[in-house]
């Protein structure tokens, strides 16, 4: 059996640490073993590499990983004789922003008040892959440091893999109305809601390479055809942190909102059906006092819309 050369993103260490599962010193790999070619044989279709020549997995010229290189292939890898390298190719784009978020949730966040206890402390017996699709599914059997001191107990524990998500409020200082969008959702139908569309913000995944002030700021474009003049963040927050990696970064946006009442957006592309609705401040409120406002972002942005409209009015 002839030697493989490791081309591209594989010439760097940890990758082919990852995706062979052992150390392999240089880019060419001496009589490989069965399980070595089925290991490339699956990082190489998932992650979308050409085959050149006799030198396999050969693509970027420049070779070298980065760091959303290595994450993917840790994503991959895991799932190697759990699911279909085909299937993860089609879920490509989705593995890709949900390495992005990984990456994003590294800089961490201040720790005046709570544990600054690190996540390497936790000793994480087994993790399985339960589901990858449009979303992910990870088992994870652990124990984890106590208030008290020494360990917890052995739990199982499963967990929602979801990416980073920008959600922009569109508000108008001079007409004092927001723009809110409406479309059917799987949460609110799969609890059994006998009205599954929701009133929300503009709302959309953070791509890799993109800052979420961009995303929303396309995402304004796309679902509302609003070309956003200012930007101001509200919060960053995960939105169900007891079961999901959901991150959600919140943004005002001033803009001059239309005079009709309702409009259409989204893009064919995603499959998005969405109607757009103006609505005055005093309108827009009502929704909290009604109920009819009854997701967490939207209830979110509402408020800090009250506490800092005065201000935001005086931008203008």
């Amino acid at each position: 059996m002839s030697d493989v050369i490791l081309g591209g993103p594989l010439r760097d260490s940890r990758l082919r640490r990852v995706v062979l599962g052992r150390d392999v010193s240089g880019k060419r790999l001496t009589d490989p073993r069965e399980e070595d070619l089925a290991r490339l044989d699956h990082y190489a279709t998932a992650a979308g590499l050409s085959f050149v020549s006799g030198e396999r997995y050969g693509t970027d010229p420049d070779g070298g990983a980065a760091a959303l290189d290595l994450v993917m292939a840790e994503v991959i890898m895991g799932a190697f004789g759990h699911v279909s390298a085909g299937t993860l190719a089609e879920r490509r784009g989705m593995i890709r922003a949900r390495a992005a978020s990984r990456l994003a949730a590294s800089e961490g966040v201040p720790a005046d008040v709570r544990s600054a206890t690190t996540a390497d402390t936790i000793d994480v017996r087994s993790r399985e892959v339960l589901h990858e699709g449009f979303y992910a599914m990870r088992g994870f059997d652990l124990r984890h440091p106590t208030f008290g001191g020494g360990m917890s107990d052995r739990v199982r524990r499963e967990v929602f893999i979801a990416t980073d998500a920008a959600l922009v409020l569109p508000y108008d200082p001079v007409r004092d109305r927001v723009l809110l969008v409406e479309q059917f959702r799987m949460g609110p139908f799969g609890r059994g809601d006998p009205r599954p569309w929701m009133l929300e913000p503009v709302a959309g995944r953070v791509d890799p390479g993109e800052t979420p002030e961009h995303a929303a700021r396309r995402e304004a474009r796309e679902e509302a055809n609003l070309d956003l003049r200012y930007v101001e963040p509200m919060s960053s927050h995960y939105c169900s942190p007891g079961c999901s990696t959901e991150y959600f970064h919140l943004f005002i946006g001033l803009c001059d909102l239309p005079d009709e009442a309702e409009g259409r957006g989204g893009l064919e592309t995603e499959h998005e059906d969405i109607r757009t609705h103006v609505l005055d401040f005093e309108g827009a409120m009502r929704l909290l006092d009604t109920g009819e406002a009854d997701n967490g972002p939207l209830i979110l942005s509402l408020l800090w819309l009250a506490r800092n409209r005065d201000r935001l009015r005086a931008i203008c």
